[in-house]
């Protein structure tokens, strides 16, 4: 995107926003409150069209679109929503298989085959296809909401705030998940999120919103070092240090376990 601009009435929320996101890469917005990141997302995947700039998504510029155009584009990228999305009275075969029902005119069970495979995929077992959301945890939410993202094979994945509300344990399966995501299967990812930890153990690059523009983007290490008084407060306190330090640490738990086999050859 060049040069985005978006206004709210008298309120500007981004003014001459830039960035560009690498193919295979995953990407994180970051920001405080009312910095734009869920503007952002929504411009990226036409819920929303910003008043200035452009913007290039898979190729092709949002801005120039006809109706047409814009339905075939959103059916190259999934898009996981924070609060999961799925329909209550669809069991989750049904849910993550809907998407396929609308857009191919594959028979059944095929759906239900490649329905089941997507399912595997998230990380959830067969049997969850036959429950309802209601029936589910949060993490298994995220999950099978993940797996409906999937169903259309998608170049480019939206994720919106993907750990919010899970436990410690949830939370880590889905970085395990995000990182399988892109490394076996290609995939560009975007990360809306406020989750340190996530952001150190899966992000390649990260962009910091604040006071309606791009404050910084680069690795994790390269931000925590920066000076910046939109990007400080995301390290310096108790949580953005707690976070490098579990990050620091998994790093040397990791580099023990590959020089233990080193030696053990």
């Amino acid at each position: 995107m060049h040069d985005v601009t978006t206004r709210f009435g008298a309120h500007v929320v981004h003014c001459g926003i830039d960035l560009c996101v690498r193919r295979n890469e995953i990407f994180a917005l970051i920001g405080g409150s009312g910095s734009g990141k869920s503007t952002l997302l929504r411009e990226l995947i036409l819920l929303h069209r910003p008043d200035a700039g452009t913007i290039r998504v898979l190729g092709t510029d949002l801005h120039a679109l006809s109706d047409r155009d814009a339905k075939a584009l959103r059916l190259r990228w999934g898009v996981l929503f924070q609060h999961g999305g799925l329909f209550g009275s669809l069991t989750v075969l049904q849910n993550v298989g809907l998407p396929l029902r609308e857009h191919t005119g594959l028979d059944s069970q095929l759906i239900d085959e490649i329905a089941a495979w997507k399912i595997a995929i998230a990380g959830l077992a067969p049997e969850v296809g036959a429950q309802y959301p209601a029936e589910l945890s949060g993490g298994m939410m995220k999950r099978a909401s993940l797996a409906r993202a999937l169903a259309l094979d998608p170049e480019l994945l939206f994720l919106d705030e993907p750990t919010a509300g899970l436990d410690p344990e949830g939370a880590a399966g889905v970085d395990d998940l995000v990182r399988g995501l892109r490394d076996d299967f290609g995939l560009s990812i975007v990360i809306v999120t406020h989750d340190l930890d996530l952001l150190w153990q899966v992000a390649d690059r990260v962009a910091v919103l604040g006071d309606g523009r791009v404050q910084a983007v680069g690795s994790m290490t390269a931000l925590s070092g920066l000076d910046n008084p939109l990007v400080r407060p995301f390290f310096a306190g108790a949580r953005g240090r707690a976070a490098q330090d579990r990050d620091h640490g998994a790093v040397s738990a990791g580099n023990m376990q590959q020089e233990a086999g080193w030696r053990a050859r």
